[in-house]
């Protein structure tokens, strides 16, 4: 999940941070914030997991299912921006305590949900609350934390987006092998509470500030609206949850929304959405080339557990065990990513790694019940490996040029960027199942062959906006030499 760096606010606290906390202190900062951000990440996971189990107690059509995956998604994006103004305007630690308990009442709301609308109406309250949760736990850490412990805090914080994608998958399977399905969320309820508690505890509380300008409200609206209706008739294309007339008005509304949107925010002294970073050329590259990743891996974690669960038999617990490899290799690709980006540079690692990842991206679809377990598991491995050397090389490049005043504002674009470019792939990896299965079809094996080579294609895309940098981009922060 994305995150924001620090607003001027926070950068503005920073300073008195350092000459008063404690290593100690700046530590348990970040692992308390990090213990709240852990409960979002394996709640994300586990509901992969769990998607055949909820299309069983809901009776819908699985692939229905993916819009569990993107009302969330969906809601990050839209609420996202708001995080930054919303922790200067109120004081960070009481909005990152108010988005945990948001967080937790959609996580109940989950729970008792008992229809495939309820659960999306529960995950988009959820949503909200995530879409404050992670920016505003940056800010909080950047905040608190002295520049020499920067490092090591960030490490701390950043953990639970390396731990949550390993345990969350094995700990569903788990509880979906002991208990009903509720309690993949009724989870977060003991986690979150003795991660706000520790909040309370650790964080110290930071002041409001009233004099930060007003909130670009028309900007949100109408960019919440533009982003919403393309989700929206991305979601419903194909399968029939939707009147083709609503769809087309709600397209109509959707491009309307985006181009008012364009020309209220060369008028905005501080837009919602800064589109004028774009004319920074690695900042163009990593937003365009990450979106059509996400376009094309977005869909991995709602496929993977049709096929595994639906179409080969296998029991959540067993496949769970198999999914998390890709966890794995994300974890262990962190050291070698910036000893690679020092040999190849940014331009040679991004097109490899791309590559490799729609190679792997496309390998599932032909797995068969004859495939070796330890086949399927070293290619997600290998998947995730590649995938972790992409957005780490990526996610760097991206601010490369970009000004330091302009950094916030680059940070809040691209994430709202990167969970668009993921909705739009769980809806894409939607339709080609739905495509491929035909009208009333089963989900065997050789129906998710379209689904998973389209999405590798797809994340090809992305090849030629990478080989477009200059061969030197990126160099002054990769450690490269330029080339003579």
């Amino acid at each position: 999940m994305p995150d924001l760096p620090p607003e001027p606010q926070a950068l503005a606290s920073k300073a008195s941070a350092d000459s008063q906390a404690s290593p100690l202190s700046t530590r348990l900062v970040s692992i308390a914030v990090a213990s709240a951000l852990l409960m979002e990440f394996i709640d994300s996971t586990a509901l992969s997991t769990a998607l055949p189990t909820l299309a069983r107690a809901f009776a819908v059509d699985p692939i229905h299912l993916k819009l569990a995956l993107t009302s969330y998604i969906l809601a990050l994006a839209v609420f996202t921006p708001a995080s930054g103004w919303a922790a200067e305007r109120f004081g960070a630690r009481r909005v990152f305590l108010s988005a945990m308990a948001v967080f937790l009442l959609g996580s109940a709301l989950c729970g008792l949900s008992r229809n495939l609308e309820g659960l999306v109406a529960a995950r988009i309250v959820q949503g909200l609350g995530g879409a404050m949760m992670t920016p505003v736990a940056r800010l909080i850490v950047v905040g608190a934390t002295p520049k020499a412990r920067l490092l090591s805090a960030m490490g701390w914080f950043t953990m639970p987006a390396l731990v949550g994608p390993l345990i969350g998958p094995p700990i569903a399977g788990l509880v979906l092998s002991v208990a009903e399905w509720p309690w993949i969320f009724y989870i977060n309820l003991p986690v979150g509470l003795i991660g706000a508690i520790a909040v309370l505890r650790f964080v110290p509380p930071s002041p409001p500030h009233r004099d930060i300008g007003k909130f670009d409200t028309p900007g949100f609206v109408l960019s919440a609206a533009a982003i919403s209706g393309l989700v929206v008739v991305a979601e419903t294309s194909g399968v029939a949850l939707l009147p083709a007339w609503v769809q087309v008005v709600t397209l109509v509304v959707s491009l309307a929304c985006g181009l008012a949107y364009l020309k209220i925010c060369r008028r905005t002294g501080r837009p919602i959405l800064d589109l004028s970073l774009v004319r920074y050329p690695t900042y163009r590259a990593s937003l365009l080339g990450g979106m059509l990743v996400r376009l094309g891996i977005g869909a991995s974690p709602f496929l993977m557990p049709l096929l595994l669960q639906v179409a080969l038999g296998w029991s959540p617990l067993k496949a769970s065990f198999v999914t998390l490899t890709t966890g794995v290799g994300v974890l262990i690709a962190r050291p070698f990513a910036a000893a690679g980006l020092r040999r190849f540079g940014f331009r040679t690692s991004l097109a490899v790694f791309v590559t490799l990842t729609g190679l792997f991206t496309a390998a599932p679809g032909f797995f068969t019940p004859e495939t070796p377990m330890v086949v399927m598991m070293t290619a997600l491995l290998l998947g995730g490996f590649c995938r972790s050397n992409q957005f780490i090389a990526a996610n760097t490049i991206a601010y490369a040029d970009v000004p330091d005043s302009k950094t916030a504002a680059a940070s809040t674009l691209a994430a709202v960027m990167q969970q668009v470019g993921l909705a739009l792939g769980v809806s894409f990896g939607g339709v080609m199942l739905h495509v491929a299965r035909g009208a009333g079809g089963a989900l065997t094996p050789d129906r998710f062959v379209l689904p998973f080579v389209a999405i590798g294609l797809v994340t090809l895309l992305a090849l030629p906006v990478y080989l477009a940098l200059d061969k030197d981009a990126g160099a002054a922060i990769s450690g490269r030499a330029k080339s003579a």
